[in-house]
């Protein structure tokens, strides 16, 4: 048994400095201080109120009802509010609506409007407005990404300018989550801007737009006729796209830039203690895992979907590519998301995936692609799998594109005949803050894309029951009960390999208050402000 060990340790040794010398290659040198530099981006002193984020991948759209990437997410909640929102603990807090009530049934709900509020166009908000943006979610033929949210929604009306009443056709207990992700669009923009309004956004938030340079910046400035008189209190915010750590990391600390999210695991420790530079740590809802095509060969067998949850070793995923800060994935979803269910089993076991491999009919492995987005952390989780993999026989050919590029590989496809996507290494958090936001978009059959992110084409009749079963329960016991049926039947199925939860890990300039992370990892800028 010691020989043993002492031959897993060489090699865990040998592979852990392999992937940490493959992550921290290429432009992780001396010409970092520069990278990342744009057009229309400065160092940021604490004489001004202009700030720069600097984010790792680039933004895919600003139309806040066709997004499911966080970094649109964040992008549209600068600009656009919904009637709900969400404060730093993923708790539903109310924003454009003064009160709400929800009739016994669960079937109405009748939203009090704030007053005197306006669009950054000048256009009011009021009741009429929030029916255009919901009839838009709604309309099939638009197919934005939100629609699925609102599928139980049979009827939205406008008693009066400060009214709204949204009837449903049955019990939708995540609806008051779902209605802080439907941001509200200026009816005017809508009407002029039509299906551009993911390039020219217009709400009433604390910032408004003013461009957006795909792949190079998004710039928002202040909205001096906000409501609230002391918001914001900065002049502008400036996003930038920087996918290699080693240039995020740089631009911190030259103050290049004030805030960066995520910051490289592999620099906190550097960081930790500096006066110019603070670092923040929370506990989040980010799961890391595979997608693998359930429809596709070899994906389709259950068998193999289990050998390579076997062959991974998570442990040593979290300590090398996670640099520690982090947690193996024990269920679907997050031990900080509503109704989480722990699952025991896929520990670490080369001799039982390599059984499971043979029983499916591939005892000398196979071979398959990897996809992912081209940022450096991404680059080198998919390099670890791709080691790991290889010592069963699995030869993964690893693939990295820019967000927007990989987006519409997978959503081109119509169909799941069509889809050419086998293996793709991924995160997701429910930026809706509820269970059914961590389930049905990524495990319903209705949620094939481009409708919605299960990208592993997984198909399970009684998940599909027991999702529609939970969303009508009234009962958080029964609901709860329901998503623990749920996540131990995918946890079996594996349409995943299992990978790890996230800590949200951002550094910032010690002048800089305000900007935060919230555990969906979408940042929060509202309250940003630069210390004299």
């Amino acid at each position: 048994m010691k020989g043993k060990g002492r031959t897993w340790s060489t090699l865990m040794l040998l592979l852990m400095i392999a992937v940490v010398a493959a992550g921290c290659g290429g432009k992780a040198g001396t010409d970092n201080a520069n990278a990342g530099k744009g057009e229309g981006t400065k160092a940021v002193s604490k004489n001004n109120k202009d700030i720069v984020i600097a984010i790792n991948a680039n933004f895919i759209t600003l139309d806040p009802h066709n997004t499911s990437d966080t970094h649109s997410i964040t992008g549209a909640r600068t600009m656009y509010e919904g009637l709900m929102g969400f404060d730093e603990n993923m708790n539903v807090v109310p924003i454009l609506a003064a009160s709400h009530k929800i009739s016994d049934d669960g079937l109405v709900y009748t939203f009090t409007l704030k007053e005197n509020v306006k669009f950054h166009d000048g256009t009011d908000f009021n009741a009429e407005a929030v029916k255009i943006n919901l009839d838009r979610i709604r309309d099939e033929k638009n197919n934005l990404k939100l629609r699925k949210s609102f599928a139980k929604v049979t009827n939205v009306a406008a008693p009066d300018a400060k009214t709204v009443v949204i009837t449903l056709s049955e019990p939708y207990n995540a609806f008051l989550n779902k209605m802080a992700m439907a941001l509200m669009v200026s009816p005017k923009a809508l009407k002029e801007q039509g299906d551009n309004i993911g390039k020219n956004p217009v709400g009433t938030g604390p910032f408004k737009f003013k461009e957006w340079v795909q792949g190079d910046r998004l710039v928002v400035v202040k909205n001096a006729d906000y409501r609230q008189k002391d918001l914001p209190k900065v002049e502008s915010i400036t996003f930038k796209p920087v996918p290699e750590n080693g240039s995020r990391i740089a631009m911190l600390k030259t103050g290049e830039a004030d805030f960066i999210y995520p910051m490289p695991t592999e620099q906190v420790s550097e960081v930790e203690g500096q006066k110019d530079i603070v670092v923040d740590k929370i506990d989040s809802t980010i799961v890391r895992y595979v997608t693998l095509n359930t429809m596709k060969k070899p994906f389709d067998d259950v068998k193999v979907r289990q050998a390579i949850n076997y062959a991974i070793n998570k442990d040593a995923y979290i300590k090398v590519v996670k640099s520690g800060l982090g947690a193996k994935l024990d269920s679907t979803m997050s031990s900080k998301t509503q109704y989480y269910s722990k699952q025991t089993g896929y520990d670490y076991d080369v001799a039982k995936a390599k059984k499971l491999l043979a029983e499916a009919g591939y005892p000398d492995g196979f071979s398959a692609e990897i996809w992912g987005e081209n940022d450096s952390e991404t680059m080198k989780g998919m390099q670890f799998i791709q080691q790991q993999l290889a010592l069963v026989g699995i030869k993964l050919d690893v693939k990295s594109m820019e967000g927007g590029t990989l987006s519409q590989q997978i959503n081109s496809a119509k169909t799941p005949q069509e889809a050419k996507i086998q293996m793709w290494y991924v995160s997701w958090s429910p930026s809706s803050g509820d269970a059914d936001g961590a389930t049905r978009g990524l495990f319903s059959s209705e949620m094939f894309p481009p409708a919605g992110a299960n990208t592993a084409y997984y198909k399970n009749a009684n998940v599909d029951k027991w999702i529609a079963d939970a969303n009508k329960a009234t009962d958080p016991k029964q609901a709860g009960s329901i998503y623990a049926d749920i996540q131990k039947q995918i946890w079996q199925d594996a349409p995943w390999a299992f990978m790890g939860v996230d800590q949200v890990i951002s550094g910032k300039r010690a002048y800089l208050n305000g900007v935060k992370v919230f555990p969906d990892g979408s940042i929060s800028v509202r309250d940003a402000e630069v210390k004299q």
